[in-house]
């Protein structure tokens, strides 16, 4: 216990999935917490509803559970003036940011040259520049207050493979960590720690590709070999916040510009 005790962190896109188990992993261990979700629907080209307010509560109410300060923030990462606000409200209630966790995701499938332009850009400015707005966001004051942290984006499997059929959603989890690569070496010389986590299928994020897997594995075999870890079909929130953990504490003090997977093996497969 206590292995990000007296620590700071804000979660994006913690209302319900990957958000919310980090947040009440890292309150478990010692942590206050600002979460943060859109709490809407953004788009029509999303084939399915995003989390609501009272998601983001239940989550807000999942952390005060374990003993620890959780304040509650609905922000859309798309836009720097709203992930600010969740950024300030932060350094209000509690005075300073140690941990980012730059969680906030969505994705829908097409082949490349079939997707709308909407589809494009609703995730790759929800994954990509989403990351960019959380970090410009938070960064600047845990500079200046000169304790360092630790900054941790999450991309995915497809940020290191090129899956398919959504390449859109491909190009914002690799671009993910082109902007972690950069960033940890910006921010080493402040002892800013950057990283990334890659899942593979996590269970219960209410995420969804928009049809039956069966069936677009049917039709397109390369997603059924993509989904083929070696280990298990899927992973679960929980194995992924203990990856987000380890990041957040000074175990992993000297760890920055990593790609931690979190993968049963599906990107070492052959």
């Amino acid at each position: 216990m206590g292995r990000v005790g007296g620590k700071i962190a804000l979660i994006t896109g913690a209302a319900r999935g990957q958000g919310r188990s980090h947040a009440v992993r890292l309150a478990e261990e010692g942590a206050d917490v600002v979460v943060t979700d859109v709490c809407h629907d953004i788009s029509d080209a999303l084939p399915y509803p995003l989390a609501t307010k009272e998601e983001l509560e239940e989550t807000a109410e999942l952390v005060r559970a374990t003993g620890r300060r959780c304040v509650a923030v609905e922000a859309d990462v798309r836009f720097f003036a709203e992930i600010r606000s969740a950024v300030d409200a932060a350094t209000s209630e509690f005075g300073r940011l140690d941990v980012v966790v730059a969680n906030a995701g969505v994705m829908s499938s097409g082949r490349a040259w079939e997707l709308s332009e909407e589809a494009w850009d609703v995730v790759v400015d929800v994954n990509l520049k989403g990351a960019w707005n959380t970090v410009r966001a938070a960064a600047p004051g845990m500079i200046d207050a000169g304790d360092g942290g630790s900054i941790i984006i999450t991309s995915s499997a497809a940020g290191i493979r090129g899956h398919v059929p959504y390449a859109h959603y491909v190009a914002s989890k690799h671009g993910v960590v082109g902007l972690m690569k950069a960033l940890s070496n910006e921010l080493a010389p402040h002892r800013i720690r950057v990283n990334t986590v890659h899942p593979t299928g996590v269970s219960d994020t209410g995420i969804t590709v928009g049809e039956p897997v069966e069936e677009l594995a049917a039709r397109e075999p390369l997603f059924a070999l993509a989904a083929m870890n070696p280990l298990a079909p899927y992973v679960e929130p929980r194995d992924v916040s203990n990856a987000v953990l380890f990041l957040a504490s000074d175990e992993a003090r000297y760890v920055t510009g990593l790609q931690f997977t979190v993968d049963a093996g599906s990107t070492n497969k052959p």
